[in-house]
C-alpha cells in the first residue's frame, strides 16, 4: 500500500525544553481591546501563558474554537506575516488578524531562528502571488506556485522552505493534500524536526497528528489541554467510520 514510504523509525525528539526555539509564551491582556472579539473565545480568554513541550506540537479541537486565532498571533508575534510566507515578506490583502499579537510575550532560548515559515491554507493565494513579486529580485528563485495544483504547491513550500533551526507555523497544511501527500509532508516535518526545526500546527488531520512523541492541545473543553492521540476527534471519528461505516451511516441518517 505504500511502497517506498519508509516508515519513522527511531524518532527521537529534544528532552530538555530549553532546547526549543520557542519554549513558549505569556500574554498580556492589558493590550487587548475590551471589545475584540478574542476575549469572547473561551479556550483563550483565561489563558495567562503555555509553555511547549516538543518540537512538534499540535492544536486541535472543533471549529470556531480559536486554534488559528491563537496559531496567528504567536507567528505574527515571531515576526511572521499575518497571512503567512517568511519573514521576509510584508504585504496585506486585508488586514483581518486580532490585535492578540500584541499582547504576545514570547519565551525564546538562547537558539536564534535561522529560517522559518507561516503557512496558512486559507490565505496561501495571496502568497503565492506576493512570492512572484518578491522572486523578480537579485538571486530570486521563482517557485511558480500558480502554475502548480493547490497540493502541489503545499509541497513544494515543505521541500524548498522546511530547513534546520528554523520556526514553522503550519495552519492546516493538509486542507490541499491527498493522505498520501499526507504522509510525504509528514516525513517532510519529521526530518526538519531533526535537524532542529519547531513546528506549531493547527490540523484536523488524523495522519498527521500520528507523528510519534508529538504534544497535542486540545482547545475543546473550554481550555486548553494535552490531549492523547487516541482521544481526539480526528481519531476517534475517522476510526468508527472506517470501521463500522455502515452502522455510522445509518445513525446519521436515522438522526
Amino acid at each position: 500500500m505504500l511502497e517506498g514510504m519508509p516508515f519513522l523509525k527511531g524518532v527521537t525528539f529534544m528532552s530538555d525544553r530549553s532546547e526549543l526555539i520557542l519554549r513558549g509564551f505569556s500574554i498580556d491582556w492589558s493590550e487587548v481591546e475590551e471589545d475584540s472579539y478574542v476575549r469572547e473565545i473561551e479556550a483563550i480568554r483565561d489563558l495567562d501563558s503555555l509553555t511547549f513541550h516538543s518540537p512538534i506540537t499540535f492544536f486541535v479541537g472543533e471549529n470556531g474554537s480559536g486554534k488559528s486565532t491563537l496559531l496567528e498571533a504567536i507567528a505574527v508575534a515571531a515576526g511572521f506575516n499575518p497571512e503567512g510566507g517568511t519573514r521576509n515578506y510584508s504585504f496585506a490583502t486585508r488586514n483581518s488578524h486580532s490585535d492578540l499579537y500584541q499582547a504576545i510575550r514570547l519565551v525564546r532560548s538562547s537558539r536564534k531562528i535561522g529560517w522559518g515559515y507561516f503557512l496558512r491554507a486559507e490565505s496561501f493565494y495571496n502568497v503565492a502571488t506576493a512570492e512572484e513579486a518578491y522572486s523578480q529580485g537579485p538571486g530570486g528563485r521563482p517557485q511558480h506556485f500558480h502554475e502548480r495544483s493547490h497540493g502541489e504547491s503545499f509541497l513544494a513550500v515543505a521541500q524548498r522552505y522546511f530547513q534546520g533551526n528554523g520556526l514553522y507555523f503550519l495552519d492546516e497544511p493538509e486542507a490541499a493534500l491527498s493522505p498520501q501527500r499526507q504522509l510525504t509532508l509528514l516525513m517532510e516535518i519529521h526530518q526538519c524536526m531533526q535537524d532542529g526545526g519547531q513546528f506549531i500546527i493547527v490540523t484536523h488531520s488524523p495522519i498527521l497528528l500520528g507523528m510519534p512523541n508529538a504534544e497535542i492541545l486540545t482547545f475543546d473543553e473550554g481550555t486548553i489541554h494535552p490531549c492523547e492521540y487516541e482521544d481526539t476527534d480526528s481519531y476517534k471519528v475517522t476510526s468508527t467510520f472506517i470501521n463500522s461505516r455502515e452502522m455510522f451511516l445509518h445513525r446519521l441518517f436515522e438522526e
